[in-house]
């Protein structure tokens, strides 16, 4: 039997997952004073906040989230960005961080620019409108992007903040994480190499304790084999 103290705890549908004082989170509901898991997934608690993270799944947009999307489309007055979610979502060039004149769209974006934007709305059939008036939104120029499934989004950007901010840290990269599953990377080749094998692992081994500590330990062995002799 595997040891309880390596994986965090995988819970069913309808399984307990919480006593009074603790609220209920995303994937679960309360019931008589208890908390139970709505889906099948990985129980964490912070906070006092318990929640399930489902072990896998498609981007869900909520308002406000953070999303990394591709320009797919536009129109006069409107571009359409791909997401990673069911349909692409318009950004108006009213929620553009630009004044820009009808008709004019393909100056400020055109197909295949990458964007960081936000996730302004989200009506009851799940259509999204995208804003970047948001201080973080911008066209992202040069990098590279890479998916993971967006439950692991949480682990990669880590408490408050540290994972990201480790990763950052050892690679030197500028790395934004989008809450749709997309992560761009810009940095020296190798630096981004590295960094993009740091996030599989994280990926891979999302609901491992330790995993900070392997993260590193990574890392410092991927630059060590890539900063060998170079060839004279």
């Amino acid at each position: 039997m595997e040891s309880s103290g390596s994986l965090r705890p995988i819970v069913i549908p309808g399984e307990a997952v919480g006593g009074p004082g603790l609220k209920p989170g995303p994937g679960t509901y309360i019931e008589g004073g208890q908390v139970f898991a709505a889906q099948l997934g990985i129980r964490n608690e912070h906070d006092g906040l318990v929640s399930v993270i489902p072990l896998n799944g498609r981007y869900i947009p909520q308002r406000g989230d953070a999303v990394i999307g591709e320009v797919v489309d536009l129109g006069p007055s409107h571009w359409l960005v791909d997401i990673n979610s069911p349909y692409p979502a318009p950004l108006h060039a009213t929620e553009s961080p630009w004044r820009v004149e009808f008709g004019d769209t393909s100056r400020y974006l055109k197909v295949g620019d990458v964007i960081m934007g936000h996730v302004l709305s989200v009506d009851e059939i799940k259509r999204v409108q995208l804003t970047m008036q948001e201080r973080e939104a911008r066209r992202l120029n040069g990098g590279i992007v890479m998916e993971i499934s967006p439950t692991k989004v949480p682990r990669v950007i880590g408490k408050q903040g540290s994972m990201i901010s480790l990763l950052t840290e050892l690679t030197g990269c500028h790395i934004y994480v989008g809450q749709n599953g997309r992560i761009w990377l810009d940095g020296e080749d190798r630096d981004t190499a590295v960094a993009a094998s740091a996030i599989r692992l994280i990926e891979e081994r999302a609901q491992s304790y330790g995993l900070t500590e392997a993260v590193r330990e990574l890392i410092e062995r991927e630059r060590r084999s890539t900063t060998g002799p170079r060839p004279a």
